[in-house]
């Protein structure tokens, strides 16, 4: 009895330890702005006004540019606490991270033993990279806890066959989508874990996560329809409602040089909208000082009214081809490979005020410490992680760390193919990692399971 005290213990401090973590976080970090500030006006307009849509002037315009899993979210959190209460929403998805930290760990107990589970108890209540994310009114934290959702779920699935799990599986892939589209990857995953345990006898509980999958995007799909006059069952990859004028030239440009998340802050978030300077741009957008001449002649009409045009993103267009068909290895490979890297990588403090090019230590000497402590811990937790997946990978076959890993390598895929590099686009694959590195405490022997 009092190692089953001691054992508990351990367990409510590091859930006291991850709260303060996040209440740190929170309380002395909050940010409430860009895309924080679209959900919010989302959610304010379907309780106002019954529309799904954005102000703009004194006019809501319907949208389809957000699918609504987030902004319902929102609405509900503002329904109970308050319109405009991010502060209250950022809590409430504290609790829900710190539940997911408890399920998850719990489940690697049962799997591979009482040490590995308090191992992962702690490593997900105190790594900074997700604690930070939670404390943001943002849809990275809820993606976790779908995630956690899905791996706990096949754990219990393979040991009970109870099918109350199934729908909650499905439940938190059909969430998931409805957050980003690109979550989709957790229905597939999910459908691995489920095939995993039992190919032969899998294909009912993964139509029912099929079908719970399929029936909110129906319905959106429905909506846009009626409303947007457009066949879209999920959001559009540049955010644009039917009609918007979307500069494809200029993104195709930008992937043939961009990689790191100064080149997203400096000219990526800027273009339509501000003044891109050709000093931001890297030394490899440049092929010869012919191209940097015409690089420059279309910034310079671009900047005269901060806004893209048809006729100047066909420069861009000439531009993009004449370097890819130059370097295709760089615009096809080279680019995708280092922006993943650099999402993977970089030091996570985009969110912090902090110096964005933390390698220029004589500007800003503490701050760049900061930067590199992140960095190093980074660094640090990935390799302890990659290192425990080669020495213990006998212990990789459950179900639910096989859906796990499948996440991990299918997201860095699809992150292959975007134009921008940020750090976020990463973070939901972290549960993931600590859940690797907590392989190192498991019991030699495998403990039975609970149910």
């Amino acid at each position: 009895m009092q190692a089953s005290w001691r054992e508990w213990r351990w367990w409510w401090l590091a859930l006291a330890c991850g709260f303060t973590l996040r209440a740190v976080f929170a309380l002395h970090h909050p940010r409430f702005d860009g895309d924080t500030l679209v959900y919010g006006d989302l959610a304010q307009n379907m309780w106002a006004h019954h529309v799904y849509g954005l102000t703009e002037g004194h006019v809501v315009r319907p949208t389809l540019i957000r699918l609504p899993g987030y902004p319902l979210f929102t609405a509900l959190n503002f329904l109970l606490f308050g319109m405009g209460n991010y502060t209250a929403l950022v809590w409430v998805q504290i609790v829900l991270a710190l539940a997911g930290c408890w399920a998850l760990a719990r489940s690697l107990g049962r799997m591979w033993g009482p040490s590995a589970g308090l191992a992962m108890m702690w490593l997900a209540c105190l790594c900074p990279f997700t604690a930070e994310y939670d404390a943001l009114a943002l849809t990275e934290s809820l993606a976790m806890v779908c995630l956690v959702a899905v791996l706990v779920g096949l754990e219990r699935w393979k040991a009970t066959k109870r099918w109350r799990w199934v729908w909650i599986m499905g439940a938190a892939s059909a969430f998931a989508v409805q957050l980003r589209p690109d979550r989709g990857l957790l229905t597939v995953v999910c459908l691995i874990g489920l095939f995993a345990v039992d190919w032969r006898k899998a294909l009912r509980p993964a139509l029912l996560v099929c079908l719970l999958v399929a029936l909110p995007i129906l319905g959106w799909t429905v909506r846009n329809k009626r409303v947007m006059h457009v066949w879209q069952p999920l959001a559009p990859k540049y955010a644009n409602d039917p009609g918007e004028f979307v500069a494809m030239g200029f993104n195709r440009w930008y992937r043939t040089w961009a990689m790191e998340y100064w080149s997203t802050v400096n000219v990526y978030w800027l273009w339509d909208g501000a003044v891109v300077t050709l000093s931001d741009l890297p030394a490899r957008a440049f092929d010869s000082p012919a191209q940097r001449q015409e690089t420059a002649r279309a910034l310079a009409v671009y900047n005269r009214d901060q806004a893209a045009s048809p006729a100047n993103d066909a420069a861009f267009a000439k531009l993009a081809r004449e370097r890819t068909q130059t370097h295709p290895l760089r615009t096809y490979v080279w680019m995708p490979v280092g922006r993943l890297l650099d999402m993977w990588l970089r030091p996570r403090t985009e969110f912090f005020k902090l110096p964005l090019a933390w390698w220029r230590w004589s500007e800003h000497p503490g701050g760049s410490l900061v930067c590199a402590a992140y960095a190093g811990l980074n660094l640090l937790l990935l390799v302890a992680a990659k290192w425990a997946f080669w020495r213990k990978r006998e212990l990789f076959a459950e179900p639910a760390v096989i859906a796990g890993i499948a996440f991990v390598v299918l997201r860095s895929l699809l992150l292959l193919t975007i134009d921008n590099s940020e750090q976020r686009y990463t973070v939901e694959c972290w549960p993931v990692v600590l859940l690797c590195i907590a392989a190192w405490f498991a019991a030699k022997e495998k403990p039975s399971a609970q149910s």
